[in-house]
Order: structure tokens, then sequence, then C-alpha cells
């Protein structure tokens, strides 16, 4: 089986056997990458000539995972797919490089997420829920308020009068 190597690290073998010392030998960067000295000589001959991005490019395939697929690609490959019949589905599927089962799983996560009446009734608590906290924060801020008030009420009067301690000794 041939081993297909990526375009940054092409790039930098070759950057690697073009910047070697001396004292190190193409054939010893060769075999510290695990490539043929041969490879790697057509490597350096295709970056003289410019042609080490453009060759590299077209032959490598640009395969995409089913989660790359971002929401929009989802749902135009759900609508291509209701139309379809099981085995052109499969066909389609094999064709855009995913399942069928991707395609079910995305429609289930499609129709889950799209219920209105959950997310107004929800929408509905929560605001009844934020109306009742604030409620309660502004009866308890009253009622700090108050009590701080008559502490330092009561401090003063202490200032002023004494305390009851003082006077029954």
């Amino acid at each position: 089986m041939k081993k297909r190597f990526s375009q940054s690290f092409k790039i930098q073998a070759v950057e690697k056997a073009l910047n070697r010392s001396n004292e190190t030998t193409q054939q010893e960067v060769a075999d510290k990458l695990g490539i043929g000295l041969s490879t790697l000589g057509k490597w350096i001959i295709k970056s003289r000539n410019n042609e080490l991005e453009a060759s590299s490019l077209d032959t490598m395939t640009q395969e995409k995972r089913p989660q790359d697929f971002s929401l929009e690609e989802r749902l135009n490959l759900i609508i291509r797919c209701s139309s379809l019949e099981e085995s052109e589905m499969n066909q389609f599927c094999r064709e855009e490089g995913i399942f069928a089962h991707h395609i079910k799983q995305w429609k289930d996560d499609f129709t889950k997420n799209q219920s209105p009446s959950n997310g107004a009734k929800e929408s509905k608590q929560l605001k009844a829920e934020i109306k009742t906290l604030k409620k309660e924060i502004n009866r308890k801020d009253k009622a700090l308020a108050e009590t701080a008030a008559l502490l330092v009420l009561q401090k003063k009067v202490q200032a002023i009068w004494g305390s009851d301690e003082d006077n029954s000794q």
C-alpha cells in the first residue's frame, strides 16, 4: 500500500533536506523522516519547479466527516434525500461521503429541536420565575435597609444615653 504524505510534511521534508548541515547527508534526512531517498529527491525537484504545491493538492482528497457539515448543508442534504427511495438515497450518500443513518439522525435532530410550543411555554415559565425572583429580592432589600437603619439608630441611642448596664451598677 502506497503511503500518502500531507502537503505540509512534504514541504517540511524539503526544507530539512535543503537546510541540513554539511555533515548530514540527504540519506540521513530521509531515514529520519521515514521516507525513501528517491522520494525526497523528487520532492526537492518539484519544489524547485514550484510543482510541489499544485500536484499534491490535486492528488490529495478533501474528504469531509459527517460532523463537519454545517446545519445548512445538513438541511439541504435532508431535503434532497426526502424524495429519494432507499437505494437511491444510499447511492447519493455514498457520493457525498456519508451514510444514510447520518441523514436520518440529522432529520431526527432537526425535528426534536424545532418544537415551537415547547419554546413558548418554557419562555413564559422563565419570565414568571424571573418576576417572582425580582419581587423576592426587592422585599429582602427593603428588610435589609430597615434592619440597617434600626442598628444605626440603636447605636446613636446608646452613644447619647449610654447602655442600661452602666446605670444598674
